[in-house]
């Protein structure tokens, strides 16, 4: 007997975690497994938010926190999104969650009814059009692809606006190309939104920290689109505490108010001793982080420039985050023995277990021509990554 709901049954498991199982899997197994299918920097937790969180525990800093975070945390984040973003919020518009993931699902519970249409560029992080699913909302995806650097015009998000649009869901800089919109490029979109005022924004910039072109701009910033505009963010990225769980949003206040209504009925607030943690970077002067900003730039360029080397391969220049999302649909229809690439899916299973590099499937971020590759390990095993790939590659037929 099935005692599932048909809520469960209809939600896709994470691709990202999907083949990250299976590359651990064959690693139990013994097989040396290259896994860059994860969004994950391999860099430690920079030493003084780690003694920060070490006080917080002799200082007993361990009972339940407010839902929204400490009132300090609160106010750090008021203090950081005026200081890198210029955007003003008071305390009261700011929740803290475990991790911007449940920052985003907050919101999407808080705004969505069913029916609505939620608007994602794509490719999209994988786990938005699952969460406005789960909520019976619409996803209304725009296609890009590499050509155009994976950007969306103004006149393409106008024409996907109708009167059931509730919100835009965006990732900037952009999970899963690294693609990163300039303040011109979100000024243009600005004015589409400013004609739309029935339309909400989400603006999540959890990559912030990691880019490498121009200055980040924040969509929130333009003084007529505040209102409606929700920002995200976290540490997982830019400080390397993705196992620390802190992510945050500065919202309107009525639905920042939601986001609490509904976060203290699920998990309450986020963890005491990573809030202290939090706090003491966020109030960081943001160069501290530039040492591993300039590693992921060396490993981007490194990346490229093997990768333009594999055949009928075709990529973009990404300005941020820490992935390379190439076109790889002339390998559709080509064999390996008995096994027939007929999709981006079989491609990245054909690598898996051929040629033992561990890659996520671009159907799971509405983009099924392309695969994702993360660089978030070392210059060595890029290359032995690329190695690999090149490898398999040439053997299909």
């Amino acid at each position: 007997m099935n005692f599932l709901s048909n809520r469960v049954e209809k939600l896709a498991e994470s691709e990202t975690l999907a083949m990250s199982r299976l590359a651990n899997e064959l690693k139990d197994k013994g097989i040396n497994i290259i896994n860059m299918s994860l969004g994950e920097p391999d860099f430690a937790t920079p030493d003084f938010i780690k003694l920060s969180a070490k006080d917080a525990i002799d200082k007993n800093f361990s009972y339940y926190t407010p839902v929204p975070g400490y009132k300090d945390l609160q106010e750090a984040v008021v203090n950081k999104f005026k200081r890198d973003n210029n955007l003003t919020y008071k305390p009261s518009q700011i929740v803290a969650s475990t991790g911007a993931k449940q920052s985003i699902i907050n919101l999407v519970m808080a705004v969505v009814n069913p029916g609505d249409e939620v608007i994602l560029p794509a490719p999209y992080w994988v786990s938005y059009s699952e969460m406005i699913s789960l909520n019976e909302g619409k996803v209304i995806s725009l296609s890009t692809d590499y050509r155009s650097d994976f950007k969306i015009t103004p006149s393409q998000l106008e024409n996907a606006i109708t009167p059931k649009t509730k919100m835009f869901l965006f990732s900037n800089p952009c999970n899963p190309t690294g693609t990163m919109y300039s303040e011109k490029e979100l000024r243009a979109l600005g004015e589409v939104f400013k004609k739309n005022p029935h339309v909400l924004i989400c603006s999540d910039e959890i990559y912030e920290y990691i880019t490498f072109e121009g200055k980040m701009f924040s969509i929130g910033s333009i003084s007529e689109l505040i209102d409606r505009t929700i920002t995200v963010n976290g540490l997982s990225k830019g400080f390397a505490m993705t196992g620390w769980r802190l992510g945050y949003l500065g919202a309107p206040q009525a639905i920042a108010a939601a986001c609490v209504k509904i976060q203290g009925q699920f998990t309450s607030g986020p963890c005491s001793i990573t809030q202290r943690a939090a706090i003491t970077a966020l109030n960081a002067d943001p160069s501290v982080v530039q040492p591993m900003q300039n590693a992921f730039l060396k490993r981007r360029d490194l990346l490229i420039s093997l990768m333009k080397e594999v055949p009928n391969i075709k990529v973009n220049n990404p300005g941020g985050a820490f992935y390379l999302f190439p076109e790889v649909s002339s390998y559709f229809g080509k064999k390996h023995g008995d096994v027939v690439i007929k999709d981006a899916k079989d491609l990245c299973m054909y690598l898996l277990n051929t040629g033992h590099v561990a890659l996520t499937p671009g159907g799971a971020f509405g983009a099924p021509e392309y695969i994702r590759l993360s660089y978030a390990t070392s210059e060595d095993i890029i290359r032995e990554a690329v190695s690999r790939i090149k490898k398999a590659l040439i053997d299909l037929k």
